[in-house]
């Protein structure tokens, strides 16, 4: 799942972002409205959370800016401004839900979870491919009835190899998917995972490595 987390205090916006990728998620970070603006235009994100008092672009005018793409993601206001005329505005503007600071992390989380679920364009929820079955709502996976001990990105890489089956994933693409725009593609970090993922998945071996196009499973 990836995330566009837009908020301009800088502390509050590292620990929702890393409280994010604990839960699995590829978070990018945006301090103002422009700079959201920019990164939208180049990344598909499932869900922006958004604050309302930006600089540059307020977060009001950028909640509508989103609501008209054509492929758009899922937009949760986290705000100051709680008031119910403060709710009321903020779902007129077009987003999806509304949550006030302070907020309760685990909540964020659910939140972000259920709207991530109602896009349009939302696959199902349990995933079946090669004798394995994952949850990424529980964040369970089993294999052939054994329970597989994943680590997060161990699980996120898994999640997306079996969402594009048959098709392959290229390094690039997990990269994207599964970390986020800090990840350096000049390391092995993908190649480490996939490993790690291969022995714990045991045999026979489910996931195929084609040199130059990427992983897919077999």
């Amino acid at each position: 799942m990836r995330i566009l987390v837009v908020e301009d205090d800088d502390a509050l916006a590292e620990v929702v972002a890393e409280g994010l990728r604990d839960q699995g998620m590829a978070v990018d970070l945006a301090y103002d409205g422009l700079t959201a603006a920019a990164k939208l235009d180049l990344t598909a994100y499932d869900v922006v959370v958004l604050d309302r008092d930006l600089p540059g672009l307020h977060g009001d005018t950028l909640c509508q800016m989103i609501t008209e793409r054509a492929d758009r993601p899922m937009v949760l206001m986290l705000t100051a401004a709680g008031a119910p005329g403060d709710r009321v505005s903020g779902l007129t503007l077009g987003s999806d839900d509304y949550l006030a600071k302070p907020f309760h992390f685990p909540e964020l989380i659910l939140r972000i979870q259920a709207l991530a679920r109602r896009r349009p364009d939302a696959r199902p929820r349990m995933l079946y491919v090669a004798g394995i079955e994952l949850d990424p709502v529980r964040r369970t996976a089993v294999r052939d009835g054994r329970q597989l001990d994943l680590s997060v990105k161990e699980f996120a890489v898994l999640e997306a190899l079996l969402r594009a089956s048959p098709g392959f994933l290229s390094t690039e693409t997990l990269l994207e998917r599964v970390w986020d725009e800090n990840a350096d593609g000049f390391t092995n970090t993908v190649t480490v995972t996939v490993g790690r993922l291969r022995r714990k998945l045991g045999d026979p071996p489910v996931i195929a490595t084609a040199r130059g196009v990427g992983y897919r499973i077999a």
